[in-house]
């Protein structure tokens, strides 16, 4: 009798001080909010756990599970197209080949965005005070390599011919992105970086190519190295500067030996 007696006054005590707490927590809850609207600050929004506790407020599980079902669900309707031999089917498989096959064309989308808004993306290493430095000072360009000139521009009218040491290094005349590396007609294996100031520089007829698309480049940075020349024991490469849709003497530019 006596134990029941003790246990039913625990309860009492027990329900007693939840009551108390209950009480304590919204009285503090109740005189901060009347603080924070008196002093002018708006009224603090709290993200208490419940049965989901440790997930984060802005975060949806189901959000991301369903993204993941949508993934997967288009990569088994790309498989089934490519193994089903249907002809209907064939619009879907060239689009889907031309999709994974095509280049984001950056270089594009930054001229475009240049024309439109005058300074280069904020994703570009590019800043004003490089770019104001490259229109002030466009007599400060780097050698690409040293040697002799073989064929003038008046050869060609976009080139000139470089004759170097075999196997020289041919390197960045200045900072900009690679907007070509690969296979030029009349230029062989080439490299074209766009500079700050819109001009580009193009370095062809490479035995290696350095660098890739879209990479950026800074002054004097291994481009790629030059082919066998006429002679059998030298290099040659071909150097040539582009401004608008017009090339340039290159020895305008830069003084060779």
């Amino acid at each position: 009798m006596g134990s029941r007696a003790d246990d039913i006054r625990r309860r009492i005590a027990k329900r007693k001080k939840e009551k108390e707490r209950a009480a304590r927590d919204f009285q503090n809850r109740f005189f901060l909010a009347e603080d924070e609207e008196k002093y002018g600050f708006e009224k603090l929004s709290t993200f208490e756990g419940g049965p989901g506790e440790g997930e984060h407020p802005l975060f949806r599980k189901e959000i991301v599970m369903l993204k993941i079902l949508l993934s997967a669900c288009l990569v088994l309707i790309i498989a089934i197209i490519f193994r089903n031999p249907s002809d209907m089917l064939e619009p879907a498989r060239n689009f889907v080949k031309n999709s994974m096959e095509e280049d984001f064309q950056f270089a594009a989308v930054s001229d475009w965005y240049e024309k439109q808004f005058g300074k280069p993306l904020a994703l570009l290493p590019f800043t004003d005070d490089r770019e104001k430095s490259q229109s002030e000072s466009s007599q400060d360009y780097a050698l690409p390599a040293s040697g002799k000139i073989l064929e003038d521009f008046n050869a060609n009218g976009q080139r000139i011919m470089v004759e170097t040491g075999k196997g020289a290094v041919v390197e960045a005349m200045n900072e900009g992105y690679v907007r070509f590396a690969g296979e030029k007609e009349g230029f062989g294996k080439t490299v074209i970086i766009k500079h700050g100031d819109e001009s580009e520089s193009w370095y062809g007829n490479l035995e290696n190519i350095n660098v890739i698309l879209y990479q950026y480049i800074e002054k004097g940075m291994p481009v790629g190295t030059v082919s066998e020349g006429k002679d059998e024991t030298k290099g040659a490469f071909y150097f040539a500067i582009k401004k608008g849709d017009d090339f340039i003497d290159p020895i305008q530019v830069i003084r060779f030996e």
